[in-house]
């Protein structure tokens, strides 16, 4: 299916002729032949590029790539994961607002919601993500601006009811945020489903192979920003930026010209040209790997629901699992290479095992080619509280299993020699 995208940056885009591969632009700078030029591009900054602070024809090239496949109408890559995240947020929300966030997601994201950006006066009403429609409508305020959650959750691999929150949202006159990272656009394109703005850490399944940390805001291009009356950053004129008004400017992606224009251009928080580089790379392949993931990790999460030494497995791509009605709707290509199991024995068994494996490693990284582990609650969940633990699906014996594209039975041999060294 071809899609249309509104590209920003026209006059950086080839007409003849395209190279095979996309090229690294590794330059902070670009030349004008005049000054009025110059001052034209600040006028209108998608009229040409200012600074790889803001853009750059290499990254360019990718955030266009990645708005075709989320089906959205522009992005902006960051530098990070939680940079994406971040900047999404502070986006529409200032000190004073709040926003609403499921419980089920990456354990840094949760410190940034509810520890940093308290700092910064933004509140963030944490919700389950399987409350019910009354309790989600019941956890707005006046001054709440946006909803956002995880697709799959990381570790705990709760699937989101993508539609659900969208009417919540919706009926109250704000934006769905959707991490879209564990599915990527492959199994799910949340903007089919209500979603308004996508991030990933586009450091995981995206890139694939764990050499470069990244992260991308997709602007679906459709959300009313002027209906509620909730957003004049968005409506009213932008006194730092010569008093333009982004929906009128910007039609066609508003939210994500204002983020770069405004917030990039701040924070700084750009990925360098060799980085989205590497991610395309990674983007040539995402369809293939993806469909691969998949197919190891049911034949993984099967062998441990029938593990006498596993006290659960959460796969939501196994039949029976609570999930598994959600990924048949939102997800019927699979519920991608992660899962999260409990050994039984609890924390000290789960070490004891991680410890034995030989060809998964043990990292603090997820959706490689190659296969890894994790424990939680000792890394990525470490500076969580029990409540909090317990909110994000998450104890003490539980391991988080990546698995990668390795041969199946060469992964399910290490399972085999580590389980039984417990």
């Amino acid at each position: 299916m071809k899609i249309e995208t509104q590209c920003l940056h026209e006059g950086y885009t080839p007409k003849n002729s395209e190279p095979r591969v996309v090229p690294i632009v590794q330059s902070t700078t670009y030349l004008y032949k005049s000054t009025d030029e110059v001052a034209a591009v600040f006028d209108d900054p998608t009229k040409s590029l200012i600074y790889s602070r803001f853009a750059n024809p290499t990254t360019d090239a990718v955030e266009k790539k990645i708005a075709a496949l989320e089906g959205g109408a522009a992005a902006m890559c960051t530098s990070s994961g939680q940079a994406a995240s971040l900047l999404s947020v502070l986006n529409i929300c200032e000190a004073g607002d709040s926003f609403i966030s499921s419980t089920a997601i990456y354990g840094g994201t949760i410190n940034l919601f509810g520890t940093t950006l308290k700092k910064l006066g933004i509140e963030c009403i944490f919700v389950d993500p399987d409350c019910t429609p009354e309790e989600l409508d019941a956890a707005f305020k006046d001054n709440t601006k946006l909803v956002f959650g995880e697709t799959i959750a990381n570790p705990a691999l709760t699937v989101l009811d993508i539609e659900k929150f969208a009417k919540a949202a919706h009926a109250h006159g704000v934006p769905l945020i959707v991490d879209n990272t564990f599915a990527t656009p492959i199994l799910c394109r949340p903007f089919e489903w209500g979603a308004d703005i996508v991030v990933h850490s586009t450091s995981k399944y995206m890139d694939g192979h764990a050499v470069q940390v990244g992260g991308v805001i997709v602007d679906s291009g459709k959300f009313d920003w002027a209906a509620s009356g909730k957003f004049p950053c968005m409506t009213e004129p932008d006194e730092s930026y010569h008093g333009l008004v982004y929906t009128e400017k910007y039609p066609f992606a508003p939210y994500i010209v204002k983020a770069r224009m405004q917030l990039m251009r701040d924070f700084g928080c750009y990925p360098a040209a060799n980085s989205s580089f590497l991610l395309n790379l990674g983007l040539e392949t995402l369809a293939v790997r993806m469909k691969q993931y998949v197919e190891n990790a049911k034949v993984v999460a099967k062998y441990l629901s029938e593990n006498d030494k596993v006290a659960s497995v959460f796969y939501p791509g196994l039949e029976g699992n609570k999930y598994y009605p959600l990924v048949q709707k939102y997800l019927p290509l699979g519920a991608s290479g992660v899962i999260s199991f409990s050994i039984k024995g609890g924390r000290p068994n789960a070490v004891k095992f991680m410890d034995s494996l030989k060809l998964a490693s043990n990292e603090v990284h997820v959706a490689d080619i190659r296969t890894c582990v994790l424990h939680p609650a000792s890394a990525t969940h470490r500076q969580l509280t029990e409540e909090q633990l317990v909110a994000a699906g998450i104890d003490g014996g539980m391991i988080r299993f990546s698995v990668g594209l390795e041969n199946i039975d060469d992964i399910l041999a290490d399972l085999e020699q580590a389980f039984a060294a417990v």
